[in-house]
């Protein structure tokens, strides 16, 4: 049968960028935001506390990590990767499912960097299928997408990251959760829906290994945030929240997220972290390989990375 045998979990935009590009991409978003509500904000007073130095030395951290997940998924050689992320009205515009699996064949990501072109990642149809008809079987209603329009993924969680860590030859299964659209699936909903992957992986014939990526977060106040009554702006960043729920996996304590609510995701700027839950899910109370964590106001979000390594459960379960 199929074993999934890593886990891991990024931040995307800016996260995947070099950090030089980070004050225009910021100006950028501010004006989004006046776009959105007529007023720009105002610099987050601690932008201009981060100098290019320190900016450096903190996203080598992230960088490093990123480069380990691109390594991991080298030396693992996996057969299929799941990642999940959102979509921010780029694929999805008069409707916003609140979870939903890809499960068509080949499929393009747009151009990143210097490429001119697209780049054909190829889909997994049969363990799409399974997957989708295990959550539906376990009374989670997802919804299914079989062909992107023009063949092209241009949700941005999705595509800058498989450009950062994986190799087009890995066939790849995309899996959305809302994110963006309030309301959006609880956390617990999210961790049940990555136990029924878990479940589909581990039944499906053939000795087909999986990863499972999470895409997103952590923190993060920006143009496109469903903001609420909150204690926090623009650019604000919930750095005790971060840090509590990074302890939380390191200690492999990650069932208490079940106790989360979609409150408690929207008033700490954590929507994204829905894909990491979907991924914990899926891979059980495990403790990681490594978390790093780093808060940039500079650039927009507390960026975190992990890598989960499944060895030991793949050995019992062959």
């Amino acid at each position: 049968m199929a074993h999934l045998v890593a886990g891991m979990a990024s931040s995307h935009a800016f996260a995947l960028r070099n950090p030089h590009d980070w004050d225009e991409g910021r100006t950028m978003n501010r004006k989004g935001y006046e776009r959105k509500y007529g007023t720009l904000p105002p610099e987050h007073p601690k932008t201009a506390e981060e100098t290019d130095a320190d900016v450096a030395e903190r996203y080598a951290d992230i960088s490093g990590a990123l480069d380990h997940l691109g390594t991991e998924i080298a030396r693992q050689s996996p057969d299929v990767l799941i990642i999940v992320g959102d979509d921010q009205n780029e694929l999805f515009f008069d409707q916003s499912p609140q979870l939903a699996i890809y499960k068509g064949g080949p499929f393009l990501v747009p151009p990143r960097d210097d490429q001119t072109e697209e780049i054909t990642y190829q889909g997994a149809p049969e363990l799409a299928s399974a997957i989708l008809n295990e959550a539906v079987e376990s009374g989670i209603d997802l919804a299914f997408v079989n062909k992107f329009p023009r063949d092209l993924l241009v949700s941005h969680a999705f595509g800058p990251v498989l450009f950062r860590i994986a190799s087009p030859a890995v066939p790849v299964i995309p899996v959305f959760v809302n994110a963006v659209n309030h309301p959006g699936p609880s956390p617990s909903r999210c961790i049940k829906l990555g136990e029924a992957i878990r479940r589909a992986v581990d039944s499906f014939p053939g000795d087909l290994r999986v990863v499972i990526c999470g895409s997103g977060g952590l923190s993060h106040f920006t143009a496109g945030y469903p903001y609420s009554a909150g204690n926090f702006q623009y650019n604000a960043i919930d750095t005790d929240f971060d840090l509590r729920n990074v302890e939380l996996m390191r200690e492999g304590r990650t069932g208490e997220f079940e106790q989360l609510t979609i409150r408690d995701l929207v008033d700490t700027g954590n929507i994204e972290f829905r894909s990491w839950l979907v991924m914990l899910g899926a891979i059980g109370q495990v403790k990681p390989e490594f978390i790093v964590y780093q808060p940039f106001h500079r650039g927009l979000m507390g960026m975190g990375v992990g890598l989960w390594r499944l060895e030991q459960r793949e050995a019992a379960l062959a």
